[in-house]
């Protein structure tokens, strides 16, 4: 029985990511295809199915041409500004864009490495990431010098605590910051290769 357990759970967890993402591709292909189904009958005159696969990926060009001007910047920031102002809409909305903010590729400089401190007390160790040097007013009135180090909830990274931490006490690990997130976002169970090689090789010796 142990072993049927384990192999059902790493057979889980290995689908489960695979499933969502193309039960969520699936859904905005169908989403895309039952708007345009009455247009195109109209226009063609029968149904054209798989029709939504090739708009959607025009779609997204296209925004994503517009996006990238000064006039689509400020056209999507009025757009936003005007979505903030339905209650539930601006709930739903703003989480799911810092969830996606917090992964692009475009944010990755918003952490600048992984560490190892020691939070909520001494001798209990937390992976955080470094955002920045402090500096200011809270620098000037520290005894220490003191670096800003976020420290995100697991699975949700996009929520956090800011702490401002002594260099001395901030311990750098050599994962990338894309293995820093799989591991807090898996609770610990993704670790990255080259370290559990590592420890793998260290455990045998």
């Amino acid at each position: 029985m142990k072993h049927i357990r384990r192999f059902f759970l790493t057979g889980l967890l290995i689908l489960l990511p695979l499933v969502i993402t193309i039960y969520i591709i699936f859904f905005i292909f169908s989403l895309v295809d039952n708007l345009l189904a009455g247009f195109i009958r109209m226009v063609v005159g029968y149904p054209l199915p798989g029709l939504g696969v090739v708009l959607t990926i025009l779609l997204v060009l296209v925004i994503g041409l517009i996006a990238t001007n000064i006039i689509g910047k400020k056209f999507i920031v009025f757009f936003e500004a005007c979505l903030n102002k339905i209650p539930l809409v601006k709930t739903i909305y703003g989480a799911v864009k810092q969830i996606i903010e917090a992964f692009s590729l475009q944010n990755n400089n918003a952490f600048q490495r992984v560490v190892l401190v020691e939070y909520p007390r001494r001798g209990i160790y937390s992976i955080g990431f470094i955002t920045g040097e402090c500096s200011g007013e809270v620098q000037e009135k520290t005894a220490e010098e003191v670096i800003n180090i976020f420290v995100p909830t697991t699975p949700n990274p996009t929520s956090g605590m800011l702490l401002l931490i002594p260099k001395r006490d901030v311990i750098p690990l050599e994962m990338s910051v894309e293995d820093g997130l799989k591991l807090l976002i898996s609770g610990g169970v993704v670790v990255p290769k080259e370290r559990a090689a590592n420890g793998q090789e260290a455990a045998e010796k």
